[in-house]
């Protein structure tokens, strides 16, 4: 195909995959307004809100299944 002709030769999809998963999660974490705008300034208090954060994602991840 036209389209095709700049795809590389060999795709790690498994590595593709990943990535995609990091950026959807980081992507849930930032539908949380404290963590997409860093209220918290102090390393100590944004790690508790992230944590917090995705304690939330997971349990609604976990709830729906």
């Amino acid at each position: 195909k036209v389209n095709e002709k700049d795809k590389p030769g060999f795709f790690a999809k498994a590595l593709y995959r990943g990535r995609a998963r990091i950026e959807q999660t980081v992507g849930k974490l930032k539908r949380f307004k404290r963590v997409a705008l860093r209220c918290e300034k102090a390393k100590r208090n944004f790690t508790a809100i992230v944590a917090l954060a995705a304690a939330f994602v997971l349990v609604k991840s976990v709830h729906t299944a």
